[in-house]
């Protein structure tokens, strides 16, 4: 479903436009009501998804809040629309936590994990499902086959065995895709998040096909931002290619970035480069040498955090390194002190590391390209159109290469086997947080001894996170010509030692 245009896209994107505008149009005295209008605006004359225009209206409202960067409103009192508003009516970062949230509204309270036997079942005579089910919970009533689900525990089996298909493993979308294992259920059935285990990788959000799960966001005050005039440098990150259509060039989309009301836009590749030279050296100096067991790589904040919650005995062995977009931006920040820098992204965890206190991350806004492209409709602009500005020149492919599942380890790898040639180089890589959990169990048994080990939360690395327009497949597939035609290859050994700290 990540790959497809849905309707839940098409909403969302309404949304991000409709609140972009109120951040570069709307005044003081107009503010609210610019942003009680916004619901009717999105859903006119009827409903089109939901059972009611009322109901489609309060999933539309509770959008409105999140994409201001504001919590839901609870279900049991009264809350205004708008309240809250007049504290994110700022130029700055603003967001209440927690960043992912359930809209009540929205959720279809799908059945969690069960199997259960349709209307397929021939009630045949070999009743190969009840024989294989280890708690006898699969009986034959009028002639078919049922399922106990006080007995069943979920195995499979008569899934497995069944000649015709008959039974069907029902699932929420949300819970299936996340790998740690944070979907709960409120007291109605509906899905809730335990933001104890969420490491806000965006992976329950795209799955869901009510669009039931959102995030919060920034774009209201970054619109607030440049309205005003402030100096707002962009750094983007190299999954950009390909995500506003196959007419834009990375020239255009620069240009379109300018056209927005940016002063300068800047590679956070360059970062991943700083990184890639860093954690080679590290490599060699801490792992081949046998005083680290392993190293984990650092530049995705999902598997960071995934590994610091559910494997905290490995938090020394988690690269200390600066992420590429923390070190881009202070290398921004040395040369623009009073800057505003924006992070533009595939990723909606992003969003919390840019928040973190336990390293100053020197980001003051971030914003996905789903969200950026709301920002585009709202000024009219089309990036295909776009004045090509010139293409940036500020990373090697190593570092664009950062994008997709692999590159964080093909990067340094490469780095290794240029400044390194006598060492030995072990790389592992993993993508989705079921198998991140599955690497990390391995490098806790003691059998990645040695290793480089790069994670990525999301399937495919960034270039399929939860913030992206494009389908993997193209976009993935223009990255890797973007990459081929970059050069240089790789970056100076020498840049780990500039100072970003």
């Amino acid at each position: 479903m990540r790959n497809l245009d849905t309707p839940v896209k098409q909403i969302r994107r309404k949304i991000f436009t409709e609140i972009a505008k109120a951040g570069f149009q709307s005044t003081d005295e107009t503010l609210i009501h610019d942003i009680e209008a916004i619901p009717y605006n999105i859903v006119q004359e009827q409903a089109k998804y939901r059972d009611s225009i009322y109901r489609e209206r309060a999933v539309a409202s509770e959008r409105v809040r999140l994409a201001m960067g504001l919590s839901l409103r609870p279900e049991n009192k009264a809350v205004h629309l708008t309240d809250g508003v007049q504290a994110s009516n700022i130029d700055e970062k603003y967001y209440e936590p927690p960043l992912m949230q359930v809209i009540p509204s929205a959720c279809a309270a799908c059945a969690p994990n069960k199997y259960e036997v349709s209307n397929m079942c021939k009630g045949c005579v070999a009743h190969p499902c009840l024989l294989v089910c280890p708690k006898d919970a699969i009986s034959i009533v009028n002639g078919k086959s049922h399922i106990d689900q006080t007995k069943c525990i979920k195995c499979g089996k008569c899934k497995a065995v069944c000649p015709y298909d008959a039974i069907a493993h029902k699932e929420r979308p949300c819970e299936r895709a996340c790998g740690v294992k944070a979907i709960t259920s409120d007291s109605q059935g509906r899905a809730a998040i335990d933001q104890e285990k969420c490491v806000s990788c965006g992976m329950c959000m795209v799955s869901c096909p009510f669009g039931a799960i959102s995030d919060k966001s920034q774009i209201f005050q970054l619109a607030h931002a440049l309205r005003e005039g402030k100096e707002v440098i962009a750094e983007v990150a190299p999954a950009y290619i390909g995500q506003f259509g196959d007419d834009v060039t990375p020239g255009k989309f620069h240009g379109a970035l300018k056209a927005l009301g940016f002063a300068a836009v800047h590679e956070v590749a360059f970062g991943a480069d700083v990184g890639a030279v860093s954690e080679a050296h590290h490599y060699a100096k801490e792992v081949a040498t046998g005083k680290l067991p392993f190293l984990l790589t650092s530049c995705c904040p999902s598997w960071s955090v995934m590994a610091k919650k559910f494997f905290p005995d490995m938090i020394d062995n988690i690269s200390q390194e600066l992420t590429p977009m923390v070190a881009t931006a202070r290398k921004i920040k040395q040369e623009h002190p009073g800057a505003h820098v924006v992070f533009i992204g595939p990723c909606a965890s992003k969003k919390l590391e840019a928040m973190r206190t336990t390293v100053r991350s020197d980001v003051d806004f971030v914003v996905t390209f789903e969200e950026l492209w709301g920002m585009f409709d709202a000024k009219g602009i089309n990036p295909a159109e776009a004045e090509d500005a010139g293409e940036l020149h500020d990373a090697t492919a190593a570092g664009r290469g950062y994008a997709v599942a692999g590159g964080v380890a093909g990067a340094i790898e490469a780095c290794l086997k240029e400044y390194y040639p006598d060492v030995p180089v072990n790389i592992e890589h993993a993508e989705s947080l079921t198998e991140c959990k599955k690497v990390l169990t391995l490098a806790k048994a003691g059998k990645l001894k040695g290793c480089m080990i790069e994670g990525m939360a999301c399937p495919g690395g960034c270039m399929g996170g939860a913030g992206t327009n494009a389908p993997f497949t193209k976009s993935s597939k223009a990255l890797k010509k973007f990459v081929a035609e970059s050069t240089p290859k790789i970056p100076d050994k020498e840049l780990e030692n500039m100072e970003l700290r």
